[in-house]
């Protein structure tokens, strides 16, 4: 019996959909007592580790868990389900950790780099470990801002390290204790692969095929092809010492670009829920909605085809009440039961007060779609209005939407989409408000200069705001990721505005999809290659089969840019 620690942070029904999928029984920790009973426990978590620290002390699972981990029982920990067996964390000074691993989590704090660490990374292996031979080739999936740091006290624990600038610990384990900072439900089949081996041998967190694979690997270090481990020696997970030698040094892993799959969802005139696709905005054709597919089914499919993550976007949420919209939050649940990669949804994440006079917070919307399987939350039309108020009283709300949830479960949970449309002007002294830049698409009357005015509504309408200001006070407020579409560019084919992509990437330090325009894979390889942005997006043209998403990555292969397979 598998026992999941879940105490309210972020999207766990992925997991539970995996574990389900490979045929374990699961049951929820919903007492102290559960936890020193339990036979294996799985501990996932995102959000701020003070948070995580704070809610376990408050439900009375600190103590006995923390005995649970001395006893050295079986256990697997995801994210933060890492981070909390260190002593505390930079996150969060002053709290104290599980303390079971010396050391503490630090902050990425390397220049150039964007945080946080976002996407498809990979892993070098340190100890004989599983993961050495399940996924210490493959891509996994990480989301986080903090990091712990290998270090002579903590070096028996690491079984594996990944590069985002230094090297961090991506993997520990002692015995029948495990913890990985990658999410294996959201790292696709290798993820299943590496998670099914853990629940189906809990006891062997640290063992690599037994004493053979320890004497093999002796063997190589007697002729020269794997180093001596500096560290002392700790247990494997069968109580034996640990081999003593390390495997071959390997180059540094390299964050992978993202290739997403956005799906816009919206009633037809029937009343069902289809994926549409408009050009400029406009999802009519002939009178009618177009209707490119059903949301699971396509979602499925772009899984199968090697999209990285699933956007979804609700564009007609802001005619409804968010949490009435169940049709919206199934679509979630059943995808999450299908799709093991990140899923993002957006449109009406924000407070509201439904017909009864009852008020829901965008805290409240939020937890309906991370529990309905959202990883990401992605925030529109509220960031515009929010960022309007920041501008307009001289500093932070604290109760918006994007605070809010930032605050509970992190700021990798939290997208900013941004829907800008170009404003020509003579010169800059024309719009002494915005960010105006020299452009080399003219205007209609030949204007030189322009500047990227935000709109809300699905674009139908126009803000005293540009989108290089929006993105920039919405990092300061805690969001996590940029979501950067062209109105001007929407359904176009002709390339990505990479004129607004490199204005809004110079603007902030958090990472940034570039989204709207892509009409052949070249287009891919030309905004990565010129704005180096962490992710791209399309939809109707992978809706259509016009350009496959194997034939994108096929393409930044073959140029040089690192791709998950």
């Amino acid at each position: 019996m598998i026992s999941l620690l879940d105490y309210g942070a972020g999207n766990v029904r992925s997991l539970r959909n995996a574990v389900l999928k490979l045929g374990y029984e699961l049951q929820d920790i919903r007492a102290p007592e559960d936890i020193l009973a339990a036979e294996f426990i799985l501990f996932p978590g995102v959000g701020s580790f003070g948070s995580a620290m704070q809610r376990l002390h408050q439900m009375g699972y600190f103590a006995p868990l923390r005995d649970y981990l001395r006893a050295g029982r079986p256990f697997l920990g995801i994210c933060i389900g890492l981070q909390a067996l260190f002593e505390g964390s930079d996150e969060s000074p002053g709290v104290a950790g599980l303390g079971i691993i010396p050391g503490r989590v630090r902050r990425f704090d390397t220049p150039d780099l964007s945080v946080p660490h976002m996407g498809w990374n990979g892993i070098r292996v340190r100890q004989p470990s599983p993961l050495s031979e399940i996924v210490a080739d493959e891509k996994l999936y990480f989301v986080h801002s903090y990091r712990a740091v290998p270090e002579a006290a903590n070096a028996d624990w690491v079984l594996a390290e990944t590069d985002y600038g230094t090297p961090f610990v991506s993997a520990v384990g002692r015995g029948r204790v495990a913890a990985v900072q990658f999410h294996p439900e959201k790292s696709g089949p290798a993820g299943l692969r590496l998670l099914e081996h853990f629940l189906r041998q809990p006891g062997a967190a640290t063992r690599a095929r037994g004493a053979n694979a320890r004497a093999d690997i002796g063997a190589k270090a007697v002729a020269g092809t794997v180093s001596p481990v500096v560290a002392g020696a700790g247990a494997g997970g069968d109580g034996e010492p640990r081999s003593g030698v390390a495997f071959p040094s390997s180059p540094p892993t390299r964050l992978a670009k993202r290739i997403i799959a956005c799906l816009d969802v919206r009633a037809n005139d029937a009343g069902d829920l289809v994926v549409t696709k408009g050009d400029q905005y406009d999802v009519r054709e002939a009178g009618e909605v177009r209707n490119l597919g059903k949301p699971v089914d396509l979602a499925r499919r772009y899984y199968e085809e090697g999209a990285d993550e699933i956007t979804f976007l609700n564009i007609t949420a802001f005619r409804d009440f968010p949490l009435a919209d169940q049709p919206m939050l199934e679509v979630l649940r059943r995808t999450s039961e299908q799709v093991f990669v990140p899923l993002t949804i957006g449109g009406g994440i924000r407070a509201f007060t439904d017909g009864d006079g009852r008020h829901y917070s965008a805290l409240e919307v939020a937890a309906e779609y991370f529990a309905s399987g959202a990883d990401k939350i992605s925030i529109g039309s509220d960031a515009v209005a929010t960022v309007e108020q920041v501008l307009a009283q001289g500093g932070r709300t604290g109760d918006s939407a994007i605070e809010q949830i930032a605050h509970r479960y992190g700021n990798q949970a939290v997208v900013i989409s941004i829907d800008p449309r170009r404003v020509y002007v003579t010169s800059p002294e024309e719009a002494p408000r915005h960010q105006v830049i020299h452009t080399a698409t003219p205007g209609p009357r030949g204007e030189a200069w322009c500047w990227f005015q935000c709109t809300v509504k699905g674009g139908r309408e126009g803000r005293d705001l540009d989108a290089v200001t929006l993105a920039r006070v919405c990092e300061q407020l805690g969001a996590g990721e940029i979501l950067l579409n062209s109105i001007d560019r929407d359904g176009t084919g002709i390339g990505f505005d990479l004129e607004l992509i490199q204005a809004v990437r110079a603007a902030v330090t958090i990472p940034v999809i570039a989204s709207s325009g892509a009409g052949r894979v070249e287009h891919f390889s030309e905004v990565f290659a010129a704005t180096d942005v962490e992710a791209a997006l399309a939809a109707g043209i992978f809706h259509r089969r016009e350009v496959p998403i194997a034939a994108v990555k096929a393409h930044l292969h073959q140029t040089g840019i690192e791709v998950r397979p």
